[in-house]
């Protein structure tokens, strides 16, 4: 499975946010991309859309499980996909700012 570490991504880099609404609202990477994994295959074509065609899809939710199934399929499907490893706590430790559904300071749940 290709990974990641959160310190490796930059600013502006594609990020899909595979939680649930209810992890999502209470903080996320502000500019991630939100399809929870309970919705993600209704909900492939809004992925499709949003990623850049030449770039990669860096795929994260709460600790780096749920993200690596979809990181799998998006690599099956032919996307160049990666898992964010330890996901959004390891995000929120390494000091990346965590927003809410309001745009306010958020954590994670």
């Amino acid at each position: 499975m290709p990974t990641v570490e959160v310190t490796d991504l930059a600013d502006g880099d594609f990020l899909l946010d595979v939680r649930e609404d209810d992890e999502w609202q209470a903080g996320h990477a502000e500019g991630a991309l939100h399809i929870p994994i309970s919705d993600f295959v209704a909900r492939y074509g809004e992925l499709t859309e949003a990623a850049p065609q030449d770039g990669r899809v860096h795929v994260i939710c709460r600790s780096g499980g749920r993200s690596a199934q979809v990181a799998m399929y998006l690599v099956q499907q032919g996307i160049d996909a990666v898992n964010v490893d330890g996901g959004m706590q390891v995000w929120a430790a390494a000091g990346r700012p965590v927003v809410n559904a309001e745009g306010q300071s958020g954590f994670v749940l």
